[in-house]
């Protein structure tokens, strides 16, 4: 790298993440933190940072593995009087989660263990055997628009946003994002699949994968996507879970509240970060995106994937849902908050359009809440206080929580 470059590098290696005030305080209350996100999400990044005088293992190393695998005792015995253990890709070795709690019950000390894991489903299950009560997990997802914004980072355009996508890697240096993105998939994608589930034609689940983004912000259909794959129902329910486990993509489920309306009992698929979905799409620039069929349905991703985001960082409870009868009236969003209901529209257009409000509308007048407060975050810039609904730019939403 050439000097502008290597500043730029150490620039960004603090660039802040906003959930690093949430560990160090809990590094104070649990024994052990378990940080979960995607793959290159900047898990070791911020667990080096917050912890510095933490010894750092990492369990991909493969001698280092077998360690902890043969000799798990001997292996915990080796860094128990440090100040602390970082245990970088904790899902390599989901067995010395037992042999913790025996460390931390007898040593009780508070933010020793920081657990970092890119496989969601398989460390939830074996945290939950082992250091239940004694454990608090945090899921780190690729850059906010907030994180991005605040680094000064942020593309002005919409279509490069999204396009580009949030992964901590591809704002380090000049990076082709087609190069890192299809990398990414072949990679990391096929080597967690791997891990977690015996798939023998790849290919077929790379196909898979395609079909998935091509019904981004759409709801699921087993049997569509299993016949358009050649699976069945079942294998497709399987596949979307082990997606779901690698933080490739979420699944927005329906609410509840039925107003004596027959709903939507299916979930709607989304990415957590657009440049993978973009990708599949085959999307080879931000000007095809803007012509592109499915931009909606990617510009929902991005915004529904930063609530999220928000709520991880500032530890909030996920109350995320979406509202749908069967005569197809929809809310794109609604955020749950036990006393109320907030609904919110999301559209990709950058010119108001009084459709904007319309489902909004009809949604307030039949769950009797007219005069209460409503959101649409659209694809513009202008905050405008509606008397149907709070108006609010994709730039804003990045602090839709405050």
């Amino acid at each position: 790298m050439d000097k502008n470059e290597i500043q730029l590098h150490n620039w960004l290696m603090y660039i802040k993440r906003i959930i690093e005030k949430r560990l160090k305080e809990l590094a104070q209350q649990f024994p052990a933190i378990a940080i979960l996100g995607p793959r290159q999400s900047g898990k070791t990044t911020v667990a080096k940072r917050v912890f510095p005088h933490h010894k750092y293992i990492n369990l991909e190393e493969l001698d280092t593995r077998q360690f902890a695998i043969e000799d798990p005792r001997g292996f915990i015995n080796s860094f128990i009087k440090e100040e602390g253990v970082i245990l970088d890709e904790i899902q390599r070795t989901p067995d010395l989660l037992s042999y913790i709690q025996g460390i931390i019950d007898s040593e009780n000390k508070s933010g020793f263990f920081i657990l970092t894991g890119s496989e969601n489903i398989l460390i939830s299950q074996h945290i939950g055997q082992s250091l239940a009560g004694r454990i608090a997990l945090v899921t780190l997802l690729p850059l906010s628009l907030k994180e991005l914004e605040e680094a000064t980072l942020l593309p002005e355009s919409l279509n490069q946003v999204i396009y580009h996508g949030f992964y901590p890697r591809l704002f380090e240096k000049k990076i082709d994002v087609n190069e890192w993105i299809r990398s990414y998939i072949n990679t990391y994608i096929e080597r967690d699949v791997r891990n977690l589930k015996n798939i023998g034609d790849l290919a077929l689940f790379q196909k898979f994968i395609k079909l998935c983004a091509g019904r981004v912000g759409q709801l699921i259909d087993l049997t569509s996507i299993g016949n358009d794959c050649g699976i069945t129902a079942h294998t497709v329910r399987s596949w979307l879970s082990i997606l779901e486990a690698t933080y490739i993509l979420f699944i927005l489920r329906p609410h509840y509240v039925n107003f004596n309306k027959r709903l939507t009992k299916s979930g709607k698929l989304y990415f957590y970060d657009t440049a993978i979905a973009c990708q599949l799409l085959s999307i080879a620039s931000p000007d095809e995106l803007s012509s592109h069929y499915l931009k909606g349905g990617v510009f929902e991703s991005m915004v529904i994937s930063d609530l999220l985001k928000q709520q991880n960082n500032l530890g909030l409870s996920s109350n995320l849902y979406f509202w749908r009868d069967k005569s197809g009236l929809e809310v794109d969003c609604l955020v749950d908050q036990g006393t109320d209901l907030i609904p919110i529209e999301i559209k990709s257009g950058e010119t108001i359009n009084q459709d904007f409000f319309k489902n909004i509308e009809k949604w307030n007048i039949l769950a009797g809440r007219e005069n209460k407060k409503s959101y649409v975050i659209f694809g513009g810039s202008e905050l405008q206080k509606r008397s149907k609904a709070i108006l609010i730019g994709w730039r804003q939403a990045a602090d839709f929580y405050g």
